[in-house]
């Protein structure tokens, strides 16, 4: 673990309140809304949802930068997508990609409602999953005026092919058999079964990305456990649902997005890059790839001597 990490940050220059609010399914999402102190009153702020890693909560990476960018003069809004987290859904871990887009569009929803909004400079950003779901989101709500994503997993290309084409058609098919399986098993009332995820015990021959992601998930540096969940279960999606990742393509028609800016930022040596990379290759202007030099992806969570909050603020800025 880096020194400069500081996921649960907290500053005397924000205003912080929980909120609730309904998404299009008329669901509640729950959200942690930040907004600068020295604000002038009357003031017409941008403002942004920020959404956390896939199978995280908001206090996880996303109630960071919403801290950090409310400093520098947004409102923000960090949102627990739906079957995550404190907002609706069950069972709990559920994985529905349209359902996180629709998170983003809720937030949007409830931001464009305040007074001290402006309504026509809304952005959003998403964390490792929740990078994709965003770009899904503003693909179909030109609401969202401009993109950021950060350590950005493509969960339908993970899901499908793995890190660097790692799956192959064979390994696809028995992922999509185990998953039908458990659906007969939990329909006719058996236990729910959960995969993936941040392994909860590592040792000298684990993964170095399974180290990564333990040394956020498991230790007190990123460890938070919401009321609604269990530690066992945090990062762990139902393994009957998992596969609805294969039919996820948040690229297809990304280029649709443009004129609306696009800034996809991405840690020198992570191995998430070829996601960021393949977004940007595929995007239309105008659009930018920030490589963080000699950080990881994880680092992107919560470093805040190597995450570029000023320069994501200056994006947003320029482009809302």
């Amino acid at each position: 673990m880096t020194t400069s990490t500081d996921n649960f940050y907290q500053s005397d220059a924000v205003n912080f309140e929980k909120v609730i609010f309904k998404n299009q399914l008329q669901m509640n999402v729950v959200g942690n809304l930040f907004t600068p102190k020295n604000a002038e009153k009357g003031a017409n702020l941008p403002a942004l949802v920020i959404g956390h890693p896939m199978g995280a909560v908001k206090e996880q990476s996303a109630t960071l930068y919403a801290t950090k960018l409310a400093e520098l003069g947004f409102v923000t809004l960090a949102v627990d997508l739906s079957f995550w987290g404190e907002s609706d859904g069950e069972p709990r871990n559920t994985v529905l990609p349209d359902l996180y887009a629709e998170s983003f569009s809720a937030g949007v929803d409830y931001l464009a409602s305040r007074s001290y909004v402006n309504k026509e400079s809304i952005g959003g950003l998403g964390v490792c999953g929740s990078g994709g779901f965003i770009i899904s989101a503003a693909k179909i709500d030109p609401r969202i005026k401009a993109v950021a994503t950060v350590s950005m997993y493509d969960m339908g290309g993970a899901t499908r092919n793995g890190l660097g084409n790692s799956i192959d058609l064979d390994m696809r098919k028995d992922m999509l058999d185990e998953a039908a399986e458990q659906r007969n098993v939990e329909y006719l009332g058996g236990e729910v079964q959960y995969t993936g995820g941040c392994p909860h015990h590592i040792d000298e021959s684990s993964h170095p990305i399974a180290k990564e992601f333990y040394d956020f998930y498991r230790t007190e540096r990123g460890e938070y456990t919401p009321e609604r969940s269990s530690a066992d279960l945090t990062t762990h999606p139902t393994l009957s649902s998992n596969v609805r990742f294969m039919n996820f393509y948040p690229f297809n028609d990304i280029e649709t997005i443009s004129p609306r800016p696009l800034l996809f930022v991405a840690g020198e040596h992570a191995h998430s890059f070829e996601f960021s990379q393949q977004a940007y290759d595929l995007a239309a202007e105008p659009k930018q790839l920030l490589v963080v030099p000699n950080a990881g992806h994880v680092d992107l969570y919560d470093d805040v001597g190597l995450i570029p909050f000023t320069k994501i603020a200056e994006f947003f800025k320029a482009s809302l």
